[in-house]
């Protein structure tokens, strides 16, 4: 047998174990809301390929390649454990396990590494939460993507209804069509059908009711069977207190902003601040998608080395907001063609990190240039530090963060040497760290950070959402604190 043939054999092998993974993966969220990870990357619903590729993946970050036949164990002692809602990291358990010398069995270290969620102290699930979305945009529409995916058994977030302006006929169709299929982040995985007579959108069997309506005083939620809801308010119309209160209608408890928050309005990002929120809290915003691409990595330099000042430059892709031929617009640049030039803009993600880190002493300046790039933009992020410091150290912490910190599911770790924009759509985390291009001498660090201001933006939404209404499950094992 030749070198090719053993290499053929191996993939064959591989695919078994991994089609074998895809029952299991699948019967853990389906039955007990269990979410199985690998380096804070769901298995959920994905194929066989794909969970090939992210356990290939892994290299990039742990420096080796993460094989099946070492995670495969795991997750059948996974199964034979009675588990409650959590998310439980293949990638984590097989590499705190190796490192363990107490010679444990697969089972009894699986069993230990995530007694949390088994036993007495699991969570019980619940009935689940209702979530209503005020806009159906690119954000409205990458947020219903996320939440029909995560409906799991039923009782966590369920997507029950958007509200939208009416658009004459055929809406209901033009907007499960916008739904069904995107330019950018391509087709729904999953079966879309409409009933126009009733106005509902039926996606994986989640029945979405489309409201109409010119205001939110114009809806009554509870007439649709809408109860305790949390409202997304993807339009960008209101941004501060007193705006966002016109949502506190019957049958809606909590209002979430996807946009920098005006006056008293807490901005907050997931990973870094949300645990500041109040119960009572009825009304936040999640940010921006520049803020929460350079806040989690601003922590993680100043909690290590201290950060005296900085400055981040945005290159963003354009937005709606722009027009695509050169035409009037209110603000200054903006009215020239997206498609056609780099056009320097303003940004207010600078001084949105006093909010989200009240306790960085650093003062942060900011400005962008957008860019003829549909989505995926990159922060330069420029910082003089309280100590000095070699590339070599700071690449192995934020590595270390991306890995085993509490940061892990907003940053991201890359080596590649030729990573460009588009190969970050999709990503998940709110920001990736590009090693390759990092520069770091005495106190002078300069992070290029890569982010897909659409998709990893709106997954830090729905993880604030998660997080309000009390499904965002612990997730095992425990990172390092």
């Amino acid at each position: 047998m030749t070198a090719n043939d053993d290499s053929f054999t191996n993939w064959k092998t591989r695919e078994e174990i991994a089609e074998s993974m895809i029952p299991l993966i699948g019967k853990l969220h389906r039955e007990r809301d269990v979410t199985v990870l690998l380096h804070s990357r769901s298995l959920v619903n994905k194929s066989v390929v794909s969970i090939l590729k992210t356990h290939r993946f892994a290299r990039q970050i742990a420096g080796e390649e993460l094989s099946v036949t070492e995670t495969l164990p795991f997750l059948r002692a996974l199964t034979e454990l009675d588990l409650g809602p959590s998310q439980i990291d293949l990638g984590m358990l097989a590499a705190t396990h190796k490192a363990d010398d107490r010679g444990l069995s697969v089972e009894a270290f699986t069993a230990e590494a995530v007694a949390g969620a088994t036993g007495a102290g699991k969570i019980e699930r619940g009935e689940g939460r209702d979530v209503v979305l005020y806009g159906f945009g690119r954000i409205g529409r990458l947020v219903a993507r996320l939440l029909i995916e995560k409906a799991g058994s039923g009782t966590g977030l369920r997507l029950r209804a958007i509200v939208v302006r009416g658009g004459g006929d055929q809406d209901i169709v033009k907007r499960a069509s916008l739904l069904r299929r995107d330019s950018i982040h391509g087709q729904f995985q999953g079966t879309i059908t409409v009933d126009e007579a009733s106005g509902t959108i039926f996606a994986n069997g989640n029945a979405i009711k489309v409201i109409y309506a010119n205001d939110p005083s114009e809806v009554d939620y509870t007439a649709y069977g809408i109860k305790n809801a949390i409202l997304i308010d993807n339009t960008g119309k209101w941004r501060d207190r007193e705006g966002l209160s016109k949502h506190l209608r019957p049958g809606v408890d909590k209002v979430v902003l996807t946009a920098p928050g005006k006056g008293d309005v807490p901005n907050i990002v997931h990973g870094v601040n949300h645990h500041t929120i109040k119960p009572d809290e009825q009304i936040l915003s999640c940010a921006s998608c520049t803020t929460n691409a350079i806040v989690p990595p601003l922590k993680a330099m100043d909690d290590e080395y201290g950060v005296r000042r900085g400055h981040v430059e945005t290159v963003h892709s354009f937005t709606n907001d722009q027009n695509l031929l050169d035409n009037y617009h209110s603000s200054e640049r903006r009215g020239r063609s997206a498609a056609l030039n780099m056009v320097i803009t303003e940004t207010g993600a600078a001084s949105a990190v006093a909010k989200a880190l009240p306790d960085l002493k650093a003062r942060i300046t900011g400005s962008s240039i957008r860019v003829p790039v549909p989505d995926v933009s990159i922060a330069i992020l420029n910082l003089q530090l309280e100590r000095e410091t070699t590339r070599e150290e700071v690449l192995e912490h934020l590595r270390e963060v991306s890995l085993t910190s509490p940061l892990r599911r907003q940053i991201d770790f890359i080596s590649a040497p030729d990573a460009v924009s588009s190969d970050f759509i999709g990503s998940r985390h709110a920001s990736i760290v590009d090693a390759g291009a990092l520069k770091a001498e005495g106190d002078n660090a300069i992070l290029y950070l890569w982010y897909d201001n659409e998709f990893g933006y709106s997954c830090q939404v729905i993880r604030v959402v998660q997080h309000v209404s009390g499904v965002e499950y612990p997730t095992y094992p425990a990172p390092a604190v």
